[in-house]
């Protein structure tokens, strides 16, 4: 979380000058059943989740998550009003699942949706079918410009979620490493193959300049004789 070390409130109600950002991570959790359901044909168990990056009860400024499955589900409007924000389902198809998030504060704004595609199955050319658990999470920022005074003080007053350890599935903080590190050696290898071109460049007009200097020798020497 960040703020601002100034702030105005303003007759609008909003708290001028001040910049919360709230990290969370969204995703799913799928379980491959061996083999197809006689009764219905499904695969797999899952779970949709959102749920803090760090550890704090987001239910102090979070009102409600409604997921939106796909409509082949009896009930596909799904609505969790506590932590944990989640739903657990079964299937055998993976689609798109629309989470979208309201606030206590509804004068803040009205929603924030995330969409996120349900994986159940590894990729590959040899990706096979598997009861270890597939996890699919992404980081996300929810990020306030300006709140109300209310939902100022909701995100700033949250407590922890768990006394226990908080991690996730996935470790962000070495894939940020190693995009960065990525991001790096690909800037590198961009800047070494422009100077390879400048320097063909350069040979290429050097050797472009002595044959017009051959030239015009031999044009000079071919006018005198």
């Amino acid at each position: 979380m960040s703020t601002s070390s100034e702030s105005v409130t303003e007759t609008s109600g909003r708290v001028k000058g001040v910049t919360i950002v709230k990290p969370v991570v969204y995703g799913n959790i799928a379980r491959y059943f061996g083999k197809k359901r006689e009764e219905d044909g499904h695969t797999h168990q899952w779970t949709v989740y959102v749920k803090p990056y760090r550890n704090e009860d987001m239910s102090t400024y979070i009102k409600k998550v409604h997921f939106k499955l796909h409509d082949s589900y009896p009930d596909q409007n799904r609505v969790v009003t506590k932590p944990p924000y989640e739903v657990t389902e079964t299937g055998w198809g993976e689609f798109e699942i629309a989470i979208r998030i309201f606030f206590h504060d509804s004068s803040e704004r009205p929603s924030v949706t995330l969409y996120h595609i349900l994986k159940l199955f590894q990729t590959g050319i040899d990706a096979v079918p598997s009861k270890k658990p597939l996890v699919t999470e992404y980081y996300e920022e929810i990020i306030f410009q300006d709140p109300s005074p209310l939902m100022q003080n909701l995100l700033t007053n949250t407590r922890p979620l768990t006394i226990g350890p908080w991690k996730h599935e996935t470790d962000f903080e070495e894939k940020k490493e190693k995009t960065l590190q990525n991001i790096l050696n690909a800037k590198s290898k961009i800047q070494q193959e422009i100077n390879d071109v400048r320097e063909k460049l350069k040979l290429a007009k050097e050797g472009i300049a002595r044959f017009k200097t051959e030239i015009a020798k031999s044009q000079t020497s071919a006018s005198s004789s």
